[in-house]
């Protein structure tokens, strides 16, 4: 995060069910800012379904805000509960992007789960809307899913146990999340990435509301993997 910035922002981490309406009032405005078409029944959806939400302003100013939290779960042919980390939607305002700040938003909400642990391994999840929000997993080599490799049956397996965490559909040939009919909305930001960046989510229909569900293993993957 560029340390500059980060001295001028106030941020809280509130839970999601303590958050007032003037909270409520806030982020509705910045997914507005930062989305066309800003579907507000999803933005509500997602905030009663993860626990913590970060939230920076610059003095008056709202410049971001990020879902996310961390559970502990079952996860199939795995003995022991796992930490699975689930990354929400996170809304930076275009004056404070490219500058850390989505990460940093982003870690702060799930770190307030307690659960996370420097040592431990993390089953790390996130629902992308485009390449730009891959490229937090693209490089790590346990990331799934990888364009022309068809996931594994118990990457599948672990990807369907991910979706009923989020409470979401998912194709498990494509980790597409299959939207509710309409649009999530559609970021107000230009993508300039490669043409293989948008590879693995030729298979996204963002008019019908389509995500790409990415998940990684870190520091390191299960045997087998």
């Amino acid at each position: 995060m560029n340390s500059s910035v980060l001295k001028n922002l106030q941020t809280r981490i509130i839970r999601t069910s303590d958050l007032t309406d003037a909270d409520r009032q806030i982020i509705h405005v910045l997914f507005d800012l930062t989305y066309e078409q800003a579907n507000h029944e999803y933005l509500d959806k997602s905030l009663k379904k993860l626990r913590f939400l970060a939230l920076a302003h610059d003095q008056s100013t709202p410049a971001g805000f990020a879902l996310g939290d961390a559970v502990m779960s079952p996860l199939p042919r795995m003995a022991e509960l796992q930490c699975v980390v689930l990354a929400g939607i996170c809304c930076v305002a275009s004056d404070y992007r490219r500058l850390g700040l989505f990460a940093h938003l982003e870690a702060l909400s799930i770190r307030e789960s307690g659960l996370i642990k420097p040592e431990g391994r993390k089953l790390v999840c996130g629902r992308m809307a485009h390449p730009v929000s891959l490229r937090i997993m693209r490089d790590n080599p346990t990331v799934v899913p990888k364009y022309g490799l068809t996931p594994s049956k118990w990457q599948k397996e672990i990807g369907l146990r991910v979706a009923e965490l989020y409470d979401v559909a998912l194709n498990t040939e494509t980790f597409v999340v299959v939207g509710e009919g309409q649009p999530i909305g559609f970021p107000k930001m230009e993508l300039n990435v490669p043409e293989e960046e948008w590879l693995p989510f030729r298979s996204v229909n963002r008019g019908r509301g389509d995500s790409l569900l990415a998940i990684s293993w870190t520091p390191d993957a299960p045997q087998g993997w």
